[in-house]
């Protein structure tokens, strides 16, 4: 079988003695912390809280344990019970992109601070829009978008974040290419930042009050997570390749089975994955819900450390192993099982990223449950999956093609995940295959990953299939059409696909026919791990902060329809709410996609007023099966839902909003939150919540409460109204009691909520930022 090169070895003997800063320019240009170029690793630190902690447990620990409590803001008296307690943690760095940073930056600029408090970063890597090639449509972006990056380059100034312009490349890249260390804790404000848990690290999606909390040198809270141990065996091979791992796992634990867990992958099996390779199976951990994802620090870290010019910290990493591996005789709350030997290639979806199909079956599959066979467009990329292994894989699989004769039979969509990848792979012929192959490169951005994509090839409604290389494939998420079949799978297996243009094709069996009329099949694919010449960091891209910003100037003119300073949310009134109109009653999956839309909506994700304007827009209305069209209980007539809870909150009637399963999953966009607070809402209702949305309501002074019973969900009717009582003695553990009101009669039920003490605290205040800056006035304590 063919086998992935793996041309780099450091830690035989003395490590990484034979590579040099010197070569690599991007290491000298950006250094790991933007506030000092000396920063020293802190793992000296981490020790001594790590060795505290355990004299208080006894026992061994899991790799995300040590991580974790060895970040504790003060681990000589924190509670510790996974699962249960809020851990108050000082994570090492913030991670900020352009579409969650605006929101962030004025939240941070309304607090009233001077500067940030830990190393933070942003990153332009949303708002491009994928419509004709990279150059030209990141020079588009460029134009659309300067009122944005002129505000972000210049808060970045002021408040001391580096700054990573368009075109850089995807966020999640950038950490990994820059940033990420071994034993690193770092927060981002995206839901695939865990991608650093590649590299050992312990990186969590968050919202951006969560951000603000740790820019302001306020400790960051954490329900104590559980630990899932993945066992790895065998060893990853032929067309089989790390997509699959997670793809696998996805279908084991389903798109909430990793809630409020960190899965933490160990075993032989571990050594056969690159570092790339194990990010892209950390990045996807979010859509299984999991807090984050880790692999422990071993030699193909080490590696990928050596080749971004971090040999230092490769060595630093190894001299403090102990700290960044699983101790012996760990325990796990659950175990997985994966044999890397026969674990199959994985195409999941349509509609979900959990319905997994082995390519063995996807045909089959696809024509018993009617998915459309022909396939309009493959792509891949993205921040999963676009490192310089993947493409050149890839492109070994279009060169065999080429060879016959053959290239993609459908538009073939390329996006490298950063301008240093990019770069790299132009110099290595790699682009020119992909090109020659039919592919068309894309900018080093998000693009049609996240419904930055300009589609012409389809009608609106038109049923259709894409492969792609993705990590996420809910209904219209790509390209807003909600009759688009997304299956996300590996980028060799999308690449492959894209040559017969058919979900029943499976290159492990079936032939081609070449351009002379031979049959062949495809070679297995196979690429180098890494450059053998060493990256080639391209542009430079990066803004660093200067020494002193104080006189920098960020301008928000009052008539932008793109950006919009913050007012502060009321106060809670210290009443029960009475009598609460349903806005509308969800039917089915409800992720934050749903709330609040990307797209072209992206563009408004600093003006709060504006962007409430998609909210719960894509959400199906329990009483008609219909999106966007809920009745306004006062007037009788149906309109849309931003509009109709805009018309309660001019009158001042406050509402509620109820759901299933899992509500929120997906991004983190705190959009999803900020957006029902902002047109009149109080409380979210429903079965469950996702990890990340259901803190993002919390922040911003919402009630998330979960029915007691979940079978309460269906006593309550577009009609009815809701009473949540005895708020004033609300307290952690205590379930809230609440009416349901129907037509004369009435149902009392009970809805359990996760809130402790400063939870609540937020919810008295009416957010989080403001408790912040009620505090700061009073110079109290703002932990």
């Amino acid at each position: 079988m063919a086998q992935r090169t793996h041309r780099y070895i450091c830690l035989a003997g003395s490590m990484v003695r034979n590579f040099h800063t010197a070569r690599f320019p991007r290491c000298d240009k950006v250094p790991m912390s933007n506030f000092d170029t000396g920063i020293p690793l802190p793992y000296k630190k981490l020790r001594q809280n790590l060795d505290c902690v355990k004299g208080r447990l006894g026992g061994p620990l899991t790799l995300s344990e040590k991580v974790l409590y060895s970040h504790l803001d003060e681990p000589d008296t924190q509670e510790i019970e996974r699962g249960k307690s809020y851990l108050r943690l000082r994570p090492d760095r913030v991670a900020l992109q352009d579409a969650t940073a605006q929101m962030t930056l004025l939240q941070f600029i309304s607090s009233g601070l001077k500067k940030v408090a830990v190393p933070s970063t942003v990153h332009c890597d949303h708002l491009i829009e994928a419509q004709i090639s990279g150059d030209k449509d990141l020079a588009r972006a460029k134009d659309l978008n300067k009122e944005v990056y002129d505000f972000l380059s210049s808060a970045c100034a002021k408040y001391n974040l580096g700054f990573w312009k368009p075109g850089s490349g995807i966020i999640h890249q950038i950490i990994l290419e820059n940033y990420a260390f071994p034993g690193l804790l770092m927060i981002g404000t995206d839901s695939h930042t865990p991608n650093g848990g590649g590299l050992g690290c312990l990186c969590v999606g968050v919202g951006g009050a969560d951000a603000v909390d740790v820019m302001a040198n306020i400790p960051w809270e954490l329900k104590c997570p559980t630990v899932i141990g993945c066992h790895l065996t065998g060893k990853i091979s032929g067309w089989t390749s790390p997509k699959d791992v997670i793809l696998k796992v996805a279908e084991i634990l389903t798109v909430k089975g990793g809630t409020g867990a960190i899965v933490e992958y160990h075993g032989p099996g571990v050594e056969s994955i690159s570092c790339t390779g194990m990010a892209t199976i950390t990045n996807m951990g979010a859509e299984i819900g999991a807090t984050t994802s880790i692999f422990p620090f071993n030699e193909r870290m080490a590696t990928y450390l050596c080749a971004t010019g971090r040999g230092a910290i490769a060595e630093e990493a190894a001299k403090n192993k102990d700290l960044l591996v699983p101790d012996e005789g760990c325990k796990y709350d659950k175990v997985i099982e994966i044999n890397l030997d026969t674990l199959e290639p994985l195409v999941n979806g349509p509609f979900t990223p959990d319905l997994a199909h082995p390519i063995s079956k996807l045909g089959e599959n696809s024509e018993k449950n009617g998915y459309p066979m022909d396939i309009k467009v493959s792509l891949i990329g993205s921040c999963t999956n676009s490192s310089y292994e993947d493409m050149g894989r890839c492109a070994s699989i279009a060169n065999d093609a080429l060879s016959h004769g053959l290239k993609s039979c459908v538009p073939f969509n390329v996006t490298p995940g950063s301008e240093q990848v990019r770069a790299t792979i132009a110099r290595d012929g790699i682009i020119d295959i992909l090109e020659k192959f039919g592919g068309t490169v894309l900018a080093n951005a998000c693009g049609p990953c996240i419904g930055q994509w300009d589609r012409k090839d389809v009608k609106m409604g038109e049923k259709n299939t894409i492969v792609t290389s993705y990590n996420r494939n809910f209904t219209g998420r790509n390209d807003a059409n909600p009759a688009t079949h997304c299956f996300v799978t590996s980028p060799e297996m999308a690449t492959a696909l894209a040559i017969a243009g058919r979900l029943d094709f499976n290159p492990l069996t079936d032939e081609l026919t070449g351009k002379d009329g031979k049959m062949f099949k495809l070679k297995e694919p196979h690429g180098e791990e890494l450059p053998a010449k060493g990256f080639d960091p391209g542009e430079d891209t990066y803004q660093a902060p200067p020494a002193k910003g104080d006189d920098v100037k960020v301008n928000v003119d009052p008539k932008s329809d793109r950006l919009q300073l913050l007012q502060p949310f009321e106060k809670w009134d210290g009443k029960d709410y009475i009598d609460l109109m349903v806005l509308i009653k969800i039917k089915g999956k409800c992720t934050t996609d749903h709330i609040s839309a990307a797209g072209p909506w992206l563009k408004y994700r600093g003006h709060l007023d504006n962007i409430s304007n998609n909210m719960f827009i894509g959400a199906t209305n329990a009483e008609n099966n219909e999106m966007n069209k809920v009745k306004n209980q006062k007037s009788g007539s149906f309109d849309a839902v931003p509009a109709v809870a805009r018309d309660y909150k001019a009158n001042k009637i406050r509402w509620c909003a109820v759901g299933e399963e899992n509500y929120g999953e997906g991004s983190s966009r705190e959009h999803a939150a900020l957006e029902p607070r902002h047109l009149g809402g109080v409380a979210i209702i429903v079965k469950s919540f996702a990890r990340i949305h259901e803190t993002n309501l919390k922040k911003q002074g919402m009630l998330a409460l979960t029915f007691a019973n979940p079978g309460d969900y269906d006593k309550v009717q577009p009609s009815s109204k809701i009473s949540l009582l005895n708020l004033k003695d609300l307290a952690p553990g205590k379930p809230v009691d609440a009416e349901i009101k129907n037509n004369g009669s009435s149902d009392k039920i009970q809805l359990n909520h996760t809130l402790n003490e400063l939870q609540i605290k937020w919810f008295q205040a009416g957010s989080a930022l403001n408790l912040m800056k009620e505090l700061s006035a009073k110079g109290g304590d703002k932990k």
